[in-house]
């Protein structure tokens, strides 16, 4: 069973701010509008999404991960969560934070990330999925990697939204990408070159996270793939 460590999380997507720890300013959602987003990347990965949020808080995600593809390569439906605890980090903005990745016999050892501007949970999905992926397909874990991080630098789809939060209605940000589309192998990718990846965020959000979903059907509309990622407003 792999640990999941902040160097490993952030080797997968993240660019060099949050790496640095010198975080990028993305445009605000109350802002900004669909002519003129900010890069899907530096949205996701290079902006301080942990400066809304509070010390000793705890932030939880629920997870789903389910497929109907023949004899269960993806293994049995799964359904749990994810909770990050945050603690001071060595700036304002930044968190020390504590990870429990599902529970009880699906536990997987992720953590801790020291200093943090950035929510890790997108690398920790991320990084869950395509090395699963990878298993699926027979595939280098590193070509997937490189697909979808090409994918939100030069494909991405990004557009004003609106989410649900506590009762109101709050703007933020919907990304999408299709990085298997046009690969040059998509017909070894057992029908799933047509995954889409979607994620929501907004600044009126602790840790900045709403969703993430990746999902891949058949011809016939059958769920080859569904993952997704959501934050539980009702546990923090």
């Amino acid at each position: 069973m792999r640990i999941l460590t902040t160097a490993a999380c952030l080797a997968l997507l993240a660019g060099p701010a949050l790496a640095q720890g010198a975080p990028a300013e993305a445009p605000s959602a109350e802002k900004a509008d669909a002519a003129s987003p900010p890069a899907a990347a530096d949205l996701l990965f290079e902006h301080p999404q942990m400066k809304n949020t509070q010390v000793g808080s705890t932030l939880t995600y629920d997870y789903l991960r389910r497929s109907g593809i023949a004899k269960g390569p993806f293994g049995p439906p799964l359904n749990d969560t994810i909770k990050l605890t945050l603690e001071p980090g060595k700036t304002a903005d930044a968190r020390t934070i504590r990870v429990q990745m599902f529970s009880g016999q699906n536990r997987f050892p992720a953590g801790p990330f020291e200093d943090m501007p950035g929510n890790p949970v997108m690398t920790l999905f991320l990084e869950h999925h395509l090395m699963a992926l990878a298993k699926v397909l027979e595939a280098n874990p590193r070509y997937i990697k490189n697909a979808i991080r090409k994918g939100l630098r030069d494909d991405a789809t990004v557009t004003p939204t609106k989410v649900s939060f506590q009762g109101r209605e709050v703007d933020g940000w919907r990304v999408e990408i299709k990085p298997f589309a046009n690969d040059k192998l998509a017909d070894r990718m057992r029908g799933m070159a047509n995954m889409t990846y979607t994620f929501v965020t907004s600044p009126a959000v602790p840790g900045e996270l709403v969703s993430i979903e990746a999902q891949s059907k058949n011809a016939e509309g059958g769920e080859l793939l569904e993952e997704r990622l959501s934050y539980d407003q009702k546990a923090g």
